[in-house]
Order: C-alpha cells, then structure tokens, then sequence
C-alpha cells in the first residue's frame, strides 16, 4: 500500500506539472508583440541651387624676387625678415661709395665740356665777326661751328653719363617695388651681390597678400553648364561670360561647413581649355584684410552651378552602412526598406537628396533610433509632414 501511495502521489504531480506548463502560455501573456510605431512622411519635392565644389590653393596676385641693379658690397639690411613692408620701403643698402665716386667724376666730365662748349661758342662768334673784314675766310668759320657742334654733343653725353651715374648710386639703396609680406634676406651685411639683369643675386622676396587670388580647374563639361547658364541669363553676376564675376565661397581644410567660409567672386578665366586633362582653369580673387590666407595654402571653392529638382528630407533620418549613406522607408505593406542615396547640400535646414528616393516614398523620420526598426521589419506608419526653415545651405 505505501508503494501504491507513492506512485499515485507521482502521477498526480505529473499530471499536475503538465496541466501547469500547457497553460504557462496563456498564464504569462505570451502572445505576438504589436508592432513598433514610426513616423514617416514624403520627401520634399523643391527646385534648389547647385554648387560645384573645387579644390585649389591660394596664390598672391603680385609677387617680386628682390634682385639689385649694382654690384658691390652690402653695406646693412633694413627690414625684419617676415615683416610687412611698403612699396618704396628701404630693404637694402649697397656700398655707395664707389658710385659717389663715379657721380663726382661725371659731374667735373659735365663742367669740362660746358667749358670747352663755351670756348667754342666765343670761337664761333669771333670767326663771323672777323669774316667781315676778311681777316678770316669762309671756311675758318665752318671749322669753328663744327667743333661748336662737337662741344655741344660732348656736353649732352656728358650729362648723360652723369644721369646714369646718379642712378646707379640711387640703386644702392634697394627699396620695395610692392607692398606686401618679405621674406628672409639671402644675403648678409658684407656679401658681394651682382647686379644687372642678367644672373643677378637674390635679396629676398616679397608677395601682396591683400587681396589673394585662388586658383583652382574646372572640367570641360562644367564649363559648358556655365556657358549654358550664362547663354540663358541664369549666372547671379549677370554677365554675358559663363562665370566671369559670380559669387564663391571658400573654406579652408579646418573649417567644418561653410558657415564660416571667405567671399569671392571670379576675376579671370583661361582662355582655352587644356587639351591633356580636359580641364580650364579658373581664378577668384578674394578680401583677405586680416592677412591670415597666405599663398601655398588648399582650400575649397564652391561656384552656383544653376537650380536642379531634388527631394529634402531631415538630416537625422540618415544613417551609415559602411562607406553608404542609407534611409529607411515603408512600403505598402508596411515593412520597412533600405535605400542607399546619394546626398547634397544642406538647404532650408533640410539634406539634398540626389539620387536614391522618389517622391512618392514614405521616409522614416521617427522611430530610426529602434533597435526592432530594420529592414524587413513590419512597423505601424504613421503619415506626417516634412516642415523646412529659414536656413540657407551650409556645407
């Protein structure tokens, strides 16, 4: 009997266990969870400026290699290497000593022929007086006007050598042709330097830095966009070339959008295309007052390429997958899709979508951030609108 118990008290908690796991289900609630709730809406179907981007680097619009007129000896230095210097600033002093020397000597050159100049004139007014009385004859007074001619002529080179003389010594003293940034002095107190025009020592250099021109090339198709734009009054300067004077913005490679970018506007535009890359080459001068773009330096230029039709949807919508950027939109049967698209500016506080969406899509726009928000997904939609601000584009 105790056995018998025993094995009955068993089935019982069997039975027992098996009743309570078959109604577990039902007990603990565990049905189908609804599914997650997204906000989503239509992309904004707008006309919006194109910018083209181009990369170039900053270039002085004049630049001097200081070379001296004269040889000789440098005798000092005047100026801080780096400095700003004026056109017409004092940079360098040659020796001058010998050049006085040779002032001087062009000088007594000069009074000695007004000397013998005026010998020959008194020669000459004696010869004409005495002709009269034929005490001379004809040919004595043609004699003595001949070489009042000669003496008339040594004076002027004379005069001559000493005007060339004055400004050999003037050229001792090497003074800035431009205003600008100098560079370091290549040559010390006491160096011979060689003047001339030809394998003249290099001083130093100077570059303009106020205004700055950026240089940068622009494709062959571009150019043609421009032309088109231009052809059909479209470019924002007016003008009849296809980009002379149009607005640009430029932002250096630390500046993160291009709220903080330089005005410009284009000043020259080659006047053929180069055959080997198929590329013209364009130029912006730009205000750089505060002296802080220097040449040498890349930056990035952006020109208003005329309007396209493109989809705006919120920044935060779009996401990364790898070197991708993706959206998630819901189709008709409300599960949701990835699309990969291919962006443009920032406009009116909303991204340019280019490529990759149709106005027709629905856009997720809330509910990215859940975790059970993926591709394949079924999500209760719920339609709203897509709302711009006053935002113009920044990057």
């Amino acid at each position: 009997m105790p056995h018998l118990r025993a094995r009955l008290c068993t089935v019982v908690v069997a039975l027992t266990g098996a009743v309570l796991l078959g109604a577990a289900p039902g007990a603990l609630g565990d049905e189908p969870a609804p599914p997650p709730q997204v906000t989503v809406a239509n992309p904004v179907a707008q006309s919006v400026p194109r910018w083209d981007e181009y990369t170039g680097r900053f270039e002085p619009i004049e630049q001097v290699e200081v070379r001296p007129r004269v040889s000789g000896a440098v005798d000092s230095i005047h100026f801080v290497d780096g400095q700003l210097v004026k056109q017409g600033d004092l940079l360098f002093v040659i020796d001058p000593r010998p050049f006085q020397i040779a002032v001087d000597s062009a000088k007594a050159d000069v009074a000695r022929t007004k000397a013998q100049l005026a010998v020959a004139t008194y020669d000459v007014a004696r010869a004409r007086e005495l002709v009269k009385t034929n005490v001379v004859g004809r040919s004595e007074v043609e004699h003595r006007e001949a070489e009042l001619g000669v003496a008339s002529a040594e004076q002027l080179i004379a005069e001559a050598a000493l005007r060339n003389a004055e400004l050999n010594l003037e050229w001792t003293q090497v003074r800035a042709p431009i205003s600008g940034r100098v560079s370091d002095h290549r040559v010390d107190v006491g160096n011979l330097v060689q003047g001339g025009q030809v394998n003249a020592s290099l001083l130093t250099t100077i570059v303009e830095l106020s205004p700055i021109h950026f240089v940068f090339d622009a494709s062959e198709a571009d150019y043609i966009r421009y032309a088109r734009l231009s052809a059909e009054g479209k470019q924002p300067s007016g003008s009849s070339d296809p980009v002379m004077g149009n607005p640009v913005m430029i932002r250096l490679a630390d500046e993160p959008d291009w709220s903080q970018s330089r005005s410009g506007s284009i000043d020259f535009l080659d006047n053929q295309l180069n055959p080997r890359g198929g590329t013209i080459r364009g130029r912006a001068v730009v205000e750089n007052k505060d002296l802080f773009l220097i040449p040498g330096t890349f930056a990035r230029l952006r020109l208003f390429g005329g309007t396209i039709n493109a989809l705006l949807i919120p920044d935060a919508t779009i996401m990364s997958d790898q070197s991708n950027k993706i959206v998630f939109v819901v189709d008709e049967k409300g599960k949701v899709v990835q699309k990969t698209v291919t962006l443009g500016v920032i406009y009116h506080g909303l991204r340019v979508v280019l490529d990759g969406l149709t106005k027709n899509d629905r856009v997720v726009i809330e509910g990215v951030a859940n975790p059970f928000v993926r591709p394949g997904a079924t999500v209760e939609a719920k339609q709203t609108v897509i709302h711009q601000s006053s935002d113009t584009a920044t990057n």
